[in-house]
């Protein structure tokens, strides 16, 4: 990966022009219903702003490079562990903080290297599935240096789901990078995952009527669950030039992947947030929340698809 080989890449160019058809047709038609039938929309104006800047920053990334996409992976885990931690008040424990940063850096560090075992292949994937032992071991450790007791069960249980969650599983997202596939596999669950969001939030607008979790995502339907399942299960074939390789089997799983990984990542950060008692993680990005709240449907969705096709296909 790199700009020359993005420019090359039927597939990159392919999304690229894609993505920004998406961002023209939505423009136009929140345009037309704005101004033509005078509906107010201005909080989807929000969000469909937000999505201005954040589009053509992940195509830029990708496009940037293998080594840039892999930092921009760990830039935004940082990112979104910091709003974690805040949230969570896990930030009052520095060393604990610390650990966690120092696993993402690590997991990012792991991606972008070549594996010593096998020189020709980017990204030492061995060390990289093990690290959790290490970082947990590390989190463990802090209270027995500290001497303390009180409070700590909470900040090592805090500290192990924002590591595993925002850092390791996340990661795995960036090591996708190193495939011979990478644009189509990237590229693939990045505007899936979005537009499965997207099919959620209209399916249950018509259709929902019953509450999909009313205690964990009250505005979550059964409507929108399936909207957003069968956008999932179709999108992969409509996008098979993302992986030409790829044979029935492996499109139908990817669809489950995406479908189904996606609302489970979703469902499983609104557990945390409405545990906390709160709406978004963050107010970086209008109309979106914060980066936590918009990465969140790739958190199992990333290591489902990389582990998938590496055991079908290999990643180089």
């Amino acid at each position: 990966m790199n700009p020359r080989t993005a420019l090359e890449s039927p597939v990159f160019l392919t999304y690229a022009a894609i993505i920004s058809g998406l961002l023209i047709v939505s423009g136009l038609m929140l345009a037309v219903l704005t101004y033509g039938f005078g509906r107010d929309l201005s909080s989807v104006w929000r969000t469909y702003r937000g999505w201005l800047v954040m589009a053509p920053l992940v195509v830029g990334v990708v496009f940037a490079g293998r080594l840039a996409t892999i930092i921009g992976v760990g830039l935004l885990s940082l990112a979104a562990f910091k709003e974690y931690a805040r949230a969570t008040g896990l930030y009052r424990s520095w060393p604990m903080v610390m650990a966690v940063y120092t696993g993402i850096v690590v997991v990012t560090l792991l991606s972008a290297i070549r594996d010593p075992l096998t020189p020709a292949n980017w990204g030492w994937y061995g060390l990289f599935m093990v690290v959790p032992i290490y970082v947990i071991t590390l989190i463990l450790m802090i209270p027995i240096v500290q001497n303390r007791t009180k409070g700590q069960l909470q900040n090592m249980a805090l500290a192990i789901q924002g590591f595993i969650l925002l850092g390791w599983m996340v990661a795995h997202i960036g090591f996708l990078a190193n495939s011979v596939h990478a644009y189509g596999y990237l590229l693939f669950l990045v505007l899936a995952v979005e537009c499965c969001d997207v099919a959620a939030f209209v399916s249950g607008k018509l259709f929902g009527k019953r509450k999909f979790r009313d205690q964990i995502s009250p505005n979550k339907t059964w409507g929108g669950a399936f909207g957003a399942f069968a956008v999932g299960m179709v999108l992969p074939w409509v996008l098979w030039f993302s992986f030409p390789h790829f044979e029935p089997l492996h499109l139908l799983l990817a669809g489950l992947i995406v479908g189904i990984g996606g609302q489970l990542g979703d469902l499983t950060i609104s557990v945390i947030k409405r545990d906390l008692g709160v709406k978004d993680m963050g107010v970086l990005i209008p109309g979106h929340g914060g980066l936590m709240d918009r990465m969140d449907s790739l958190i199992f969705a990333g290591p489902l698809f990389l582990h998938m096709v590496r055991f079908f296909f290999g990643l180089y």
